[in-house]
């Protein structure tokens, strides 16, 4: 190693700074090989020994010729790209990140990067056997990898490494992993298989003006019926006005009836090509789509966002719901990719995928990535791959990206425009692991980076977004009329209480709820029930002592799930069966108390036998395909009534749908958090504009035992700018966003005496900087999780405060606790901008 250093200094050895996938405070140094100099990048993948034995894959952040103080630097083992993997701006941005989110760009990295680019000693690959067979150009060191594994099925790539003995197993790895007879173990399993089609489309020979005359003619003596599927297929495919040469088989059929097997008999001359896609394929992709024409005040609108973006960086659209925010999106990403640039397109949930792909592939056929969690290893690398391959010219990768907060990690080259829609969802905020970003915030720099635009789209922004928009930071765009001019659904707002009283109530349902729920039913048409928790029942509850089974390793009561038969914790993941008796007097009169979707959903088919019930929350969509099952199945129509949770709030739109029903609004308001009433707020309105979309006037029905309370009556009385404006009195009063800025400390050990003294500890550092900025420690709503004692901590700092100068002083604060012997172990876990 003295060797290495000495030979460092004589001939001037570059080294590089690079990014590993852990929980460093700053970048790590190796000293570059001579055979990889002038070959090495920064946004290179190394791999690199850390520690005694651990391989890693590793960014390369910066190359430079100083040597580092303090230790010998390791040599890169080896670089497994030819070319970067990650562009500066990405590079940049996680820096940024890292800064802001407090936490480290290692962390950021393994947020960035699918797995699939991170080969790591704890990587599991596995043997694709239907691939091996075919493979080819296979190197000696592949094979033998491949011998390896065939016969263990399964194995860790530091296990490879050891029982083949190759140093350089990443490198080997990287190649079968390229050649498709590796793949990286996959956990997430497809239990649905996506709607498919048969498409029917003339053969290459065929296409031909003159050939298709020539088949006229010999068909028209040969055989009439064949000649007619040919007509009717001409016909289907409009084939000489503006569509391409694909029919659904579906279409055949129904002007057809008895043509499948005339068709299967003309593929068999080579006349018709049998194509199987993907329902949601955009068959007619190589043709000029057609979008909608705007109306004269969604043209307005349109004018306003691109004035306003010739002076500001973002714009705010604040639209009703069914105002036709899609389409302005849609005439904003024609004219950016019109420029040679890409657009994001960030969602707060998968759900919403579904219908958008639809919607946007319409427009712009094959030139979309799509990119959330659920998708496999092998989806993620080809997304990444392509989103960097884009070079301005269409074909050379995606154009449009869209995706889940995870998608604002891909390596844009040329992004232009980023559009965040639904703003305001709690679901763009990450909460665990670290970095905990704020996807809407996050995307407002990153576009900063490119020079490009944000628009942020919401019926009901947030506070921060409305502040900012109100004070002139953000531009702001109103649309405050619906498409068609369809009128706002009829709200109506029922007292439980009276509701009891008056003996009025069917289970969980008011008397005009059910009333309400059987002429839809009548009448065809589809229905959407609201409640924000999942599961049967909250709790169980004895009746004589009040006893409640709690989970083993939290301070929670545990739910019911009767699909399960079990009683299950939501935090731990915990689960047992019901108990048959109370632990604490030995009674056997337990009773359920509150109620959740499941229970809806049973209660339902007990009211509405022959009605078609669904459930949609985070037990039914847990598979790759679940969101997309049941959003196709409603949209079909094979479904009458949908119950879900705040998963159906979120920018679906569905045609049939005259009633919502939000069955418990009181659980939404009476929240200890700051944001209760904003979020119970966006939620009513958002799943209310679920109601009477496109031809139909909808109706909400609210269950609430306080009528009268303010946010139920901001509803009612749709006083949008009153609601915003009394709670920002309340947020100034009391010093919270968006008025001041708020960095939460979660201070946790499983020792409860030990958390108090450090939690009292960390606090007094903090204060010694802060002052009386600081609240706490105080327990939260849940003082233990998985046998986590937790305390909180919470810094409050003025708007105009210097973010670099806050950073530095909670880093400052931190470094001192950990420094302290008796609280190295004890976690401390930072949030800034909490929600």
């Amino acid at each position: 190693m003295h060797l290495t250093l000495a030979l460092a200094i004589r001939f001037s050895m570059q080294f590089a700074d690079v990014i590993l996938p852990l929980h460093l405070r700053k970048a790590y140094t190796y000293a570059v090989p001579p055979e990889l100099q002038g070959s090495l990048f920064a946004g290179q993948r190394v791999v690199v020994q850390f520690g005694k034995s651990k391989l890693y894959t590793a960014i390369v952040k910066r190359l430079h010729d100083i040597a580092p103080v303090g230790y010998i630097p390791k040599e890169i083992i080896s670089a497994l790209d030819s070319k970067p993997i990650v562009n500066p701006q990405q590079l940049a941005f996680w820096e940024w990140i890292a800064h802001y989110y407090l936490c480290t760009e290692g962390e950021v990295m393994n947020a960035a990067l699918p797995a699939g680019l991170k080969l790591q000693s704890e990587t599991q690959i596995t043997f694709n056997a239907d691939e091996a067979e075919q493979a080819m150009n296979l190197t000696e060191k592949e094979y033998a990898v491949l011998d390896v594994l065939h016969k263990h099925t399964i194995m860790g790539i530091d296990q490879l490494a050891k029982v083949t003995g190759f140093k350089n197993i990443q490198v080997i790895v990287k190649g079968l992993l390229e050649k498709g007879v590796v793949h990286i173990h996959e956990q997430i399993k497809e239990r649905y298989n996506p709607k498919k089609e048969i498409l029917v489309k003339l053969t290459a020979e065929y296409d031909d003006e003159e050939a298709l005359k020539a088949l006229f003619d010999k068909l028209e003596k040969r055989s009439a019926a064949q000649l007619e599927v040919v007509m009717s297929y001409i016909m289907l495919s409009n084939r000489y006005g503006n569509k391409a040469n694909m029919v659904r088989k579906a279409e055949l059929v129904k002007h057809l009836p008895e043509c499948w097997a005339k068709i299967k008999a003309l593929e068999k001359k080579g006349v018709f090509e049998i194509v199987e896609v993907e329902a949601c394929y955009d068959y007619n992709a190589g043709a000029a789509p057609l979008i909608n024409t705007l109306t004269d005040w969604q043209a307005e609108a349109l004018a306003s966002v691109k004035q306003q973006f010739e002076e500001k960086d973002v714009v705010l659209l604040q639209g009703i719901t069914s105002s036709g925010k899609t389409e302005l999106y849609v005439k904003l990403i024609t004219e950016t990719i019109a420029q040679g640039k890409q657009v994001l397109f960030l969602m707060p949930e998968i759900a919403l995928t579904t219908q958008i792909i639809s919607r946007l592939k319409k427009v712009f056929g094959t030139n979309i990535g799509v990119y959330h969690s659920r998708f496999n290893e092998s989806e993620r690398v080809e997304v990444w791959n392509r989103t960097l391959s884009y070079d301005g010219t269409p074909g050379s990768g995606f154009e449009i990206l869209l995706g889940a907060r995870s998608a604002l990690f891909m390596p844009f080259t040329r992004l232009g425009l980023v559009i965040v829609d639904e703003e305001h969802e709690t679901s763009f905020k990450q909460y665990d692991p670290a970095p905990r970003y704020h996807a809407r915030d996050a995307a407002i720099y990153l576009a900063s980076l490119f020079n490009a635009k944000t628009l942020l789209g919401s019926a009901t922004p947030s506070f921060e977004s409305y502040f900012n928009a109100h004070n002139g930071k953000f531009g702001l765009t109103i649309m405050n009329r619906r498409f068609a001019d369809m009128p706002l659904p009829v709200v109506e707002v029922l007292n439980l209480k009276e509701a009891r009283k008056n003996k009025q109530m069917h289970s969980l349902f008011a008397k005009p709820m059910m009333d309400s729920m059987a002429e839809a039913l009548v009448k065809k048409e589809q229905i959407i029930l609201f409640q924000n928790r999942r599961g049967y029942a909250p709790f169980i509850e004895c009746n004589n002592c009040a006893w409640v089974p709690s989970c083993v390793n939290c301070d929670v009561s545990l739910t019911y799930h009767k699909g399960l038969g079990l009683i299950k914790c939501h935090y731990c993941g915990y689960s047992t069966p019901p108990p048959s008796q109370c632990t604490a007097c030995g009674s056997n009169n337990l009773r359920m108390q509150g109620f959740g979707t499941e229970k809806i959903e049973d209660e339902l088919k007990i009211f509405f036998p022959e009605a078609r019930i669904t459930r949609m929350d985070l037990d039914t969509t847990r598979g790759k395909y679940g969101h997309r099952q049941i959003i196709e199945a409603f949209e079909n129509g094979d479904i009458d009534i949908l119950v879900g949770t705040q998963m159906v709030t979120k920018g679906l739109d569905f045609d049939n749908v005259s009633l919502v029903g939000i069955l418990n609004a009181d659980s939404m308001l009476n929240y200890p958090d700051f944001r209760a009433f904003e979020r119970g707020y966006q939620l009513i309105v958002q799943v209310s504009g679920r109601a009477g979309r496109k031809n139909k006037i909808g109706k909400v029905v609210i269950q609430t035992s306080d009528p009268e309370q303010f946010v139920i009556q901001s509803v009612l009385n749709g006083k949008h700018e009153a609601f915003y404006q009394q709670e920002l009195q309340s947020r100034h009063s009391f010093h919270y966003p968006p008025y001041y800025k708020l960095v939460e400390f979660s201070v946790k050990h499983k020792d409860q005496d030990l958390l108090n003294r450090a939690a009292d500890h960390f606090a007094m550092l903090l204060r010694k900087g802060f002052g009386n900025r600081i609240l706490g420690p105080e327990y939260g709503v849940i003082p233990r999780i998985n046998n986590y004692y937790i305390k909180k901590i919470l810094l409050k700092t003025e708007r105009e405060a210097p973010t670099m100068k806050v950073r530095e002083l909670i880093e400052d604060c931190i470094q001192a606790f950990l420094a302290h012997a008796d609280y190295k172990y004890v976690q401390i876990i930072c949030d800034a901008d909490p929600i």
